[in-house]
């Protein structure tokens, strides 16, 4: 056995590296094992094989790849990582550009993306018109496979899916080109705000004009083109069927098959030409899909109608009609063709539809700012403001980008982004989001996330990524297809055989006609829009609610959920605690509690530190330097206080630092835990200083909320770092029955973990820092869109408004989409069971009835069609 490595070259996927193998496998007697991070292929066989029998073999894909010798085209050890020479500078990339071409590292290893190995930069082809997407916004504009076929695969120019063969879908931008012009001159025009250089007047923006959807409007332009010649062809080859003949005394049957080719020509060989093309491919690679079927049923009825039309003579005379014609099929080639073209108009319709509350999130952004800059108020375009810049907000204005206010109170309309109707109350210290619109009171802001960092653009990348992933009852759908195809060949070479064995008069006529139907009929569109449709449908219906969801998978399997862990601190509660009660000891008063507790939280963002904050400025005292500030996670702070050691925290962070409380203390902070309020504790070097007791509010729907989901057989744990007492009182008044108190990150994530040991489906429901390991853990993590920007990353959804009502909402979104996506397949899966034996003959020998290739084709294009409205349905469902 010889062993040889080549080189390869035009592979950029590991799509490419299953075809290339497979290919090369075809060679009789050789294995081959094919590497796409070293771009070889090794080669095993009892004989040399030829390198151009080699390239031949490749050129039956396509002629893209290419193969070359490699060290002589003799055998040598394969290289790994370690064995490429490299410059001791030598940078690494990851040859998939999992992370764009722009992502550099400094050493060699794997990519964290797909594992890969990191290959040095100066043997990576950066001309690839392909690769992986990033985790940003920063693809926008890029066209991907809704079939996700080759994964997250992206490609610079709109075309067919290599596999599938069904039309790229374009990522949409995160922003609009905006720009600016003189209302008095509009030739003038800028890209950015300024004075008009005739008149002086300012600029103005100019209204933001969304980019024409070029893959519908191609489609019907091509469906409008082959409707106008489809018509006439139909009509002369049918309209001899309606009372007296009236196309024979017009068109002489001679003329009239010359004219039926004439028009046919058009359809075939320009709007419906992509279809023979992905039919082609499909072939080739065996990837076989819908457009094998259309190719093969299209091309076989027009190369029969072209003999009989040219060569007459060599046919058998049973299947010339009563006039001595053959029937020629040209009415059933343009008729399919059209009606398929009108299957993907519809199904670009639908994916355009599933963009436009995107593109109307991007529509929210103003296109200019007020910066205040050295004294001084400067018009600046959105997308030159930086990090740290001070910006002033009119009334009426909109927030121009993402910060927190540095001066002045005012109520922000933020109804676009969470649903709230009700105008927000914004002061000093508190967070405004790009694009929301600011009520009658001037503010300044401070600049804090700029570009794809905005909630705007998290939005859109959210539901960008969502919309792309592929739910797991795809992969069913997948499978089924790869074997749908071939089957349905056989059934129909199975017909054609049956028939023209069986059949008395007219055989070969009925073989050919039955055989037709059978592949045309077949066409699995229904079945491969399915799911994706409904999937994309249901994001976008998730993200006019406020429902981010980052992948499919989590929707699928939110509605299998059967328990929900909660935390309370701004889940249950409105995570706006209040000071209720503050207490000193004998050495320290009320007030020098509270002083010292407001001046070590008082750079906290924590929303009990805050109530303290808050309390401390009501009774007018002044905040006090700390050094030594240490966050101890799931216990308190801690802090230096001129000379004194000072701790703020709970139960556990006492016992930690063996502070005695006395008993009656004791008992008095019992009796307020048991009313649902939380209980800090502050010592000073480790003696007893006082207490502060804070309460937060349960939210107003949250009982409803909890008790609905408990009657749709979902229990609910609520897990919280407070105290036993406080926890106790708040389940209790929202009817839990399972709730664990004083826990810490890691005995959060180890209650998850546990019931999922059980065999349960955990979603998880959180806002804060602590819950963040928990949302990971869980089989869907649900983030509060309130809460901290580690919890949101951690999460599957995304609640904008925070609200356990949400949490309801997302739920039935989930029932919808997976009763929506089974009734597709359902429908799919009968419509083909049902059709398939009719479009055989199965009624001809009880009933004379038999279907005609052109009503399989309209049958087909149908059930795409059906398949589409059913999903489009969901969007006028109620959540």
């Amino acid at each position: 056995m010889q062993k040889h490595i080549y080189d390869i070259t035009g592979m950029t996927c590991n799509g490419c590296r299953s075809m290339v193998e497979r290919k090369l496998n075809e060679i009789p007697d050789a294995t081959v094992q094919v590497d796409l991070a070293h771009a070889t292929a090794e080669i095993s066989s009892a004989q040399h094989i030829a390198l151009e029998d080699l390239q031949s073999k490749l050129d039956e894909l396509g002629g893209q790849y290419g193969i070359h010798t490699h060290g002589k085209g003799q055998y040598a050890p394969q290289k790994t990582i370690e064995d490429i020479p490299v410059s001791p500078s030598s940078q690494y990339i990851c040859p998939m550009f999992c992370e764009g071409h722009e992502k550099i590292y400094g050493d060699k290893g794997r990519c964290p993306v797909c594992n890969m190995f990191l290959m040095p930069i100066e043997t990576v082809d950066f001309t690839a018109k392909t690769y992986h997407l990033a985790p940003d916004a920063s693809k926008a504009g890029k066209y991907y496979c809704p079939m996700m076929c080759e994964g997250d695969k992206v490609y610079d120019d709109f075309g067919s899916c290599p596999v599938c063969g069904m039309n790229l879908e374009k990522i949409p931008e995160t922003t609009f080109k905006v720009t600016f012009s003189c209302p008095m001159h509009p030739e003038i025009t800028s890209d950015k705000p300024g004075v008009c250089t005739i008149c002086g007047m300012d600029l103005v923006a100019n209204q933001p004009i969304d980019e024409k959807d070029t893959v519908y409007l191609d489609w019907k332009k091509k469906f409008i083109f082959s409707a106008l010649f489809a018509l006439p062809v139909f009509i002369l080859s049918m309209g001899d069927m309606l009372p007296g003949q009236p196309i024979s005394k017009f068109v002489p049957a001679h003329i009239n098959g010359w004219l039926q080719l004439l028009m046919t020509l058009p359809v075939v060989f320009y709007t419906g030409w992509t279809f023979f093309v992905r039919g082609w491919n499909s072939f080739k690679t065996w990837n076989l899909n819908m457009f094998s079927l259309i190719a093969l049923g299209t091309a076989a009825a027009f190369l029969f109608s072209l003999v009989a039309l040219l060569y007459p003579e060599i046919l058998p005379a049973e299947m010339r009609g009563h006039h001595g014609q053959i029937h020629l099929y040209f009415e059933s080639v343009v008729v399919i063709l059209t009606l398929v073209i009108l299957g993907q108009l519809m199904e670009a319709k639908a994916h355009s539809k599933t963009n436009s509350a995107i593109k109307e999130l991007i529509k929210l952004a103003p296109a200019e700012a007020i910066w205040i800059h050295e004294g001084k108020e400067e018009r600046v375009a959105v997308s030159d403001i930086q990090k740290g810049y001070m910006l002033r907000v009119r009334p009426g204005d909109k927030v121009p980008i993402d910060g927190i206010v540095t001066q002045g109170d005012t109520s922000i309309d933020e109804s676009m982004i969470t649903g709230e109707s009700l105008p927000i109350a914004k002061t000093i210290g508190d967070s405004v989001i790009g694009g929301t619109i600011n009520g009658n009171q001037s503010f300044e802001m401070k600049a804090e996330k700029v570009g794809n960092e905005t909630v705007l653009a998290q939005i859109i990348h959210l539901v960008n990524e969502a919309s792309r992933s592929q739910a797991p009852i795809q992969k069913l759908t997948d499978k089924v297809s790869r074997i749908f195809v071939p089957a349905v060949i056989a059934i129909a070479i199975l017909t054609f055989v049956l028939w023209w064995w069986l059949a008395h008069d007219n055989n070969l006529s009925y073989a050919i006609t039955n055989a037709l139907s059978v592949l045309i009929i077949a066409c699995p569109c229904a079945l491969g829009l399915a799911t994706p449709m409904s999937v994309m449908v249901s994001i976008g219906k998730g993200a006019k609610n406020g429902i981010l969801i980052k992948k499919a998978e989590a929707l699928e399997q939110l509605h299998k959920a059967a328990i929900l862990v909660v935390d309370k601190t701004g889940t249950v509660t409105e995570g706006k605690p209040a000071v209720t009660a503050f207490k000193g000891s004998e050495k320290f008063s009320d007030k020098d509690v509270l002083q010292f507790a407001a001046s070590i939280n008082r750079h906290s963002s924590h929303p009990l530190a805050q109530a303290i904050v808050n309390k401390a400025n009501e009774e007018n005292l002044t905040a006090i330097d700390v050094t030594k500030f240490e966050n101890l996670a799931g216990k308190g702070v801690a802090a230096q206080i001129f000379h004194l050691k000072a701790a703020l925290g709970n139960q556990q962070l006492m016992d930690d630092l063996n502070v005695y409380i006395e008993p009656t203390i004791a008992e008095e902070i019992e009796l307020l835990q048991s009313t649902g309020s939380s209980v800090s504790f502050l010592s000073i070097d480790k003696q007893y200083a006082g207490y502060i007791a804070i309460k937060d509010k349960i939210k107003s729907n949250a009982k409803d909320i909890i008790q609905q989901l408990q009657q749709e057989n979902i229990k609910v744990w609520m897990l919280t770092g407070d105290n036993a007492l406080t926890a106790k009182a708040v389940a209790e008044e929202i009817h839990i029955d399972n709730y664990k108190a004083k826990l810490l990150p890691e005995n959060k994530l180890q209650i998850v973990k546990t019931l999922q040991d059980e065999g349960k489906i955990v979603a998880m429901a959180g806002d804060g820092i602590n819950d963040a390991p928990a949302l990971a853990q869980a089989n869907i993590g649900i983030a509060m869109g309130n809460g901290t920007d580690v919890a949101i990353e951690s999460a599957d959804i995304t609640l904008l408004k925070g609200d356990l009502k949400g949490v309801s909402k997302a739920l039935r979104l989930s029932h919808l989409m997976m009763q929506n996506i089974k009734q597709n397949l359902t429908f799919a899966f009968l419509y083909n069971v049902i059709g398939i034996p009719l479009a055989a003959g199965i009624l001809y020998p009880s009933f004379g009835l038999l279907m005609s290739p052109m009503i399989a084709a309209a049958a087909m294009s149908l059930s795409s069609v059906s398949v589409i409205a059913n999903s489009l349905r969901l969007n006028i469902k109620k959540l």
